[in-house]
């Protein structure tokens, strides 16, 4: 049995799906090896859109998402995708290829120290140099791929090492039981909570999971504690709940912050120090308990009192069966401050000027998505909008980056989201540069069949830096730019383009695209002329209510 085909046979045991990736001649044994196995390859017309399909896979399924390049070039193609798994946490696997190395057989020539090249951006990177190692290597990498915190791993295989004879050996999958905290830190927890006269709830990245977000739901119907999420724990609670406060959104103080200012302890479930931070601890500020799978990283603006490390739906689930309410807990003060957001909130929602406001555009695309359909953001200032505006009622109904925050991974996303959830519709957001970056896999989304709708948010500019700049007190300089038609763009690959020329023309396009068949795209021409005195100037003259 060659080495790719054990391989092969390893993937196959952790139970491997998909395969995503562009294989290149060092890839021609595994490839061979692949075309036996019940593993779907599924090729992408760049290494990125495999690899942001990949961690997506990782994000929904709890399962490494494998991704596949060759040497050189390829493999730093994947580079970003790997940052964006290991910041994100979304488990990974990355299989590239290499020259052979008992051998010199082209001189240099494309050879890249690939395992060091991504030592800094993974959790686990090896070579294989023997076909004895690679059922072992291949079961370590899974096991360090889905640990907490998960993120991207490595395997590099030569394409001697492919080739030759190996003995066939695999390990058991083990299902990992994550620890639960000790009773003694729960009770610590629950004196806490019951002692704090204005206890709140923040739900972050790490909660983001099905059992965590009953475990929480039921901790909030229970204690009556609101709560708030920061943009990558939207969703975790349904957002239409009475408890709910808002999403942290902004780096600086919006006028949520109100009530995280008055709260005498927060409850920080699943906080994960890559999102930018939701609140600035301070010497005799709130007291916080830190509940995640793992300890919190200390830094001047976040030192947690207490460590609640363990199983977060477990932990959840101890402290809401031991809490007692308490009659002395004032939460009036933040609906008050809940009342203000939503008026905050609400205004040009309603605004029916052409090219659309995003805040109009919210609310409609919002009204057009049910429940639990999916909505997947690239990388914009839309962004903002969307985590502020867009109610999320389900768990990873709204997939965003808030970690690396990379441009161009929004049409991937969805793209692996439909595939995982074909019964529910799915739309990618973009801003007309992210999704010029990897535009070509809007082919690849054809080529599989998918019902997708892909909305362009065209301001002919880097719109988030334009806004930036303005902030900043620069003059507007250097962010403009030219797109192509994008409707004939999106025809040349076998896809459906729309131009919409009103708020009404939008309204009815996207209800029609979003209950097609195949893949739709939607130019809309979108007017960002307010960000700065919304978000900016209106922020700075914030006053919390009494």
């Amino acid at each position: 049995m060659k080495t790719s085909d054990l391989l092969v046979k390893a993937l196959e045991n952790e139970g491997v799906e998909y395969i995503f990736g562009i294989p290149g001649e060092e890839n021609l044994d595994f490839l061979d090896s692949l075309k036996h196995s019940s593993i779907r390859l599924i090729i992408t017309r760049h290494e990125q859109g495999a690899g942001f399909m990949a961690a997506n896979y990782g994000r929904l399924t709890g399962k490494p998402g494998v991704c596949l390049s060759t040497l050189g070039p390829g493999a730093t193609n994947l580079v970003t995708p790997a940052a964006y798994a290991q910041l994100g946490g979304m488990p990974m696997l990355i299989i590239t290829g290499q020259k052979p190395i008992k051998e010199s057989k082209q001189a240099l020539f494309q050879i890249v120290d690939v395992v060091n090249m991504l030592r800094p951006i993974t959790k686990f990177t090896k070579q294989v140099v023997h076909g004895s190692t690679i059922a072992a290597t291949v079961r370590e990498a899974f096991r360090i791929a889905v640990e907490e915190r998960p993120g991207a791993v490595h395997i590099e295989l030569p394409e001697d090492i492919a080739a030759e004879e190996a003995h066939q050996r695999i390990y058991t999958v083990e299902t990992i039981r994550r620890p639960d905290a000790d009773n003694r830190t729960i009770q610590h927890a629950l004196k806490m909570i019951e002692e704090a006269s204005m206890p709140l709830l923040l739900i972050g990245a790490g909660a983001n999971r099905k059992r965590a977000s009953a475990a929480l739901t039921k901790f909030v119907e229970h204690t009556g504690i609101p709560f708030f999420n920061t943009q990558l724990g939207k969703g975790v609670i349904d957002e239409r709940h009475d408890s709910y406060l808002g999403t942290a959104a902004l780096s600086e103080s919006d006028f949520l912050h109100c009530a995280i200012e008055r709260a005498d302890l927060i409850i920080n479930v699943g906080h994960d120090e890559v999102e930018k931070p939701p609140f600035f601890m301070k010497d005799g500020g709130a007291q916080v308990i830190h509940i995640n799978f793992h300890a919190a990283e200390i830094d001047p603006v976040y030192f947690p009192q207490l460590d609640v490390v363990g199983d977060i739906a477990t932990s959840i689930n101890r402290l809401r069966t031991g809490l007692t309410v308490q009659p002395h807990w004032d939460f009036s003060y933040y609906y008050r401050v809940k009342q203000e957001v939503n008026e905050r909130l609400s205004k040009y929602s309603d605004d029916e000027r052409f090219p659309i406001l995003p805040q109009s555009a919210v609310r409609i695309i919002r009204e057009a998505m049910g429940e639990e359909d999916i909505l997947a953001l690239d990388n914009g200032v839309y962004k903002i909008w969307f985590a502020r505006n867009y109610p999320s009622y389900y768990y990873n109904s709204l997939l965003l980056d808030n970690a690396l925050a990379t441009m161009g991974a929004g049409l991937s996303t969805a793209m692996m989201a439909k595939m995982l959830n074909p019964d529910h519709k799915v739309m990618a957001v973009c801003g007309d540069g992210g999704f010029m970056m990897n535009s070509q896999e809007m082919e690849t989304a054809v080529r599989l069949g998918l019902d997708l709708v892909v909305l362009i948010f065209n301001d002919n500019a880097y719109g988030m830096i334009k806004w930036k700049q303005e902030g900043m007190g620069f003059e507007d300089y250097g962010l403009n730019f030219n797109n192509p038609d994008f409707v004939k763009y999106a025809d040349s690959y076998g896809a459906i383009g729309h131009r919409p020329t009103s708020h009404a023309e939008f309204v009815k396009t996207l209800d029609y695209a979003l209950n097609a068949k195949g893949v739709h795209l939607i130019d809309l021409a979108v007017d960002y002329s307010l960000n700065y005195s919304i978000l900016s100037e209106g922020l700075k003259q914030k006053i919390c209510i009494l």
